[in-house]
């Protein structure tokens, strides 16, 4: 195709001026990957242009594009970006969860990474829901091109919205590249130790929200008294949804607990490196994903890993038999016990890193990503 004109392609970027989550993970691997396609040409569009040209350096300013700075933000699919369709000759523009309304010329790209409302209806308000249900299907409609990051997330979409599955691709997430692969375990701790203050500790990395259940750990934790063997645990994570048990289960630790547990809310890409590295055991005990990156991000830094194995995470079987059902209280706490007072052999941990890396590449899913442009692209 490199005789003909690149395919130009414009991503809606916000992500990029919120906290780190999955869709702003899945931008910024697919088109690190993408943006050396010598085929595309690429525009991202964003209020915080800082943050996008941090993310990919290689982008020209030129193709950074801003959004003014609107409340709400979703104002931006009013105003900001059909006024830079217009003003632009974009083949498609791509967007997670939601797009605008149709632009004449530009064909859409939609990506819906989960409807885990619609299966786990008590995690959310029926407003949620309703309003989350009319836009994704509206947004689906007036897509081109349908993707989502798992087979679970294809059958609910499917199934949700009455779109037949061959009209759906999946994209899945990959791992990126690690900002240290060279650095040890041990110097990991070290420097944990010297900026947090912590050592010896379990780690959970996720936004803080009902469906991600960080009480059934927390309460696992502290009924094995861990904390009176100088072990602590570490979430890692913004607030999303309210967790009324978690808030007031932290707010009852005792004098003896307190100093045990630790809530960090952001940390840098290189620091959670040093999170993963050394921690003594990931935890990840989400009742629902649609994907899960962080228990692949912790594999492939060579952590143990106890996941869980609902939704789009029963696909990590190379975890077994360190997986569990998140509804199960009493598995999880003999298979919690049981690596805590074991661990796993070096020879499980590179296993499972290789494993993880030859299955979930961002290259892989850019070289599918872009078949699929190829495919529907009429120049």
């Amino acid at each position: 195709m490199s005789n003909n004109r690149k395919i130009k392609i414009f991503v809606d970027g916000h992500c990029f001026d919120r906290p780190f989550q999955g869709t702003r993970t899945f931008v910024h691997g697919l088109y690190t990957a993408l943006i050396q396609n010598p085929d595309v040409d690429i525009f991202i569009g964003a209020h915080d242009t800082a943050a996008v040209a941090r993310a990919f350096p290689s982008l020209k300013t030129e193709k950074i594009l801003k959004y003014k700075k609107r409340r709400p933000s979703i104002l931006r699919l009013l105003l900001d970006i059909p006024s830079i369709l217009n003003s632009n000759r974009f083949d498609y523009a791509h967007f997670q969860y939601l797009a605008p309304a149709p632009t004449a010329g530009c064909e859409y790209i939609v990506t819906v990474h989960d409807v885990l409302f619609n299966d786990f209806k008590s995690s959310f308000s029926l407003r949620y829901r309703a309003s989350r249900n009319f836009l994704f299907a509206r947004s689906l409609r007036r897509a081109a091109i349908k993707t989502t990051v798992s087979g679970y997330s294809e059958n609910a979409i499917s199934r949700c919205y009455d779109i037949a599955k061959e009209q759906l691709h999946v994209i899945p997430n990959g791992v990126g590249s690690l900002t240290d692969k060279f650095l040890s375990a041990p110097t990991a701790a070290q420097l944990i130790l010297e900026k947090y203050n912590i050592k010896n500790f379990v780690l959970y990395v996720s936004r803080i929200e009902p469906r991600k259940n960080h009480l059934l750990l927390l309460d696992t934790f502290l009924q094995l008294e861990l904390y009176r063997q100088n072990i602590s645990l570490v979430f890692i994570g913004e607030p999303s949804l309210a967790v009324p048990g978690l808030q007031q289960k932290m707010k009852s630790l005792t004098p003896e607990q307190q100093p045990f547990v630790h809530w960090i809310r952001q940390v840098s890409q290189p620091e959670l490196e040093w999170f993963y590295r050394s921690c003594r055991l990931f935890v990840y005990p989400s009742i629902a994903e649609g994907f899960g990156i962080p228990p692949l991000e912790a594999a492939v830094c060579k952590a143990p890993v106890l996941c869980s194995n609902a939704t789009a995470m029963k696909d990590y079987t190379f975890f077994d038999p360190h997986s569990f059902d998140p509804g199960n209280p009493e598995e999880f706490k003999n298979k919690f016990q049981r690596l805590m007072e074991h661990g796993s052999s070096n020879n499980e941990l590179d296993s499972i890193a290789a494993t993880v890396l030859e299955r979930y590449s961002w290259k892989n899913s850019a070289a599918t990503f872009f078949k699929i442009l190829q495919q529907n692209h009429q120049p």
